[in-house]
């Protein structure tokens, strides 16, 4: 099983936790990654607000790349993503849009590939029954998923899971043996990260919902699949708990680091010194 790999400019940069946790647990799984040479940033929400066909052609020049591999992408940022998948479907479906991005591409878009999230590659192309052994299984570590607002919006064709109540990463923190909490509504709610240079403020009161309804949940960590997202969660988390007044102490973990510890790799491979907030005391628990 083959994947044109697609980090994005976070992984690259501040997210290379969850770049390395990934490739580990790719390699667990039997899974070839091949990253894309000379890909670009995806236009991220910026350019999206300021100019959505320049947003398609950013992304559909890096669908491009992997179209001419003949691979599907393996996109980890949810916001990377979603950029990449929402301009192959609007271009597999408008041939008057199609046109007028390729006339500014290198390569022409052609509609060959596809774009996939880790998180359902490995639920629906591997399968949660086709995991390797659970060495260190993650009982006793209460987890709450948190998908963010991107991973499951807009609503695809093909939609892997709910946009309003996913549970494929709750499916798969369950396989690992964790703990996930049974009750957790914002799930899917909106962290501020695009905004957080912008409009700090707001994405810290964001934020602090997010955490806030974690800890009255009694959950040791959050488990994410963006590194937006676990930026503002875990980078501004000092900030968040001035705001709340109180304590948070709560790691945000990608799940591919927890999937290599219940695998039983090597942590040194995993990443997890790079978090801001420790998860140390957390992981003491399994």
């Amino acid at each position: 099983m083959k994947f044109a790999y697609y980090p994005g400019c976070s992984l690259s940069a501040g997210a290379k936790e969850y770049d390395m946790s990934w490739r580990a647990v790719c390699e667990a799984l039997g899974i070839e990654l091949a990253e894309m040479e000379n890909w670009s940033c995806c236009g991220t929400v910026h350019a999206t607000n300021v100019d959505r066909t320049v947003s398609y052609a950013l992304a559909a020049r890096n669908v491009a790349i992997a179209e001419e591999m003949g691979l599907t992408i393996a996109a980890t940022c949810s916001g990377c993503y979603k950029n990449l998948r929402s301009a192959d479907e609007a271009l597999k479906a408008d041939a008057e849009l199609r046109a007028k991005i390729n006339a500014s591409l290198p390569r022409p878009f052609q509609g060959s590939s596809r774009v996939r999230h880790p998180l359902y590659i490995i639920l629906e192309d591997i399968g949660l029954t086709n995991l390797p052994a659970i060495r260190r299984p993650l009982r006793g570590l209460r987890v709450a998923p948190y998908y963010g607002c991107v991973l499951t919006r807009p609503l695809y064709r093909e939609q892997p899971d709910s946009p309003e109540n996913p549970q494929g990463l709750d499916h798969l923190l369950a396989a690992l043996g964790a703990d996930v909490v049974p009750y957790y509504p914002w799930k899917t709610k909106c962290c501020g990260g695009a905004v957080l240079l912008s409009h700090t403020e707001t994405a810290i009161e964001l934020c602090a919902k997010l955490l806030r309804q974690a800890k009255r949940a009694k959950a040791d960590c959050l488990a994410v699949a963006c590194p937006m997202c676990q930026l503002a969660l875990d980078g501004y988390q000092p900030r968040i708990a001035r705001y709340l007044g109180k304590e948070l102490d709560l790691p945000i973990i990608y799940f591919t680091q927890l999937m290599g510890l219940a695998f039983g790799l090597d942590e040194s491979r995993l990443g997890f010194g790079q978090l801001f907030v420790s998860a140390e005391r957390a992981l003491a628990r399994v």
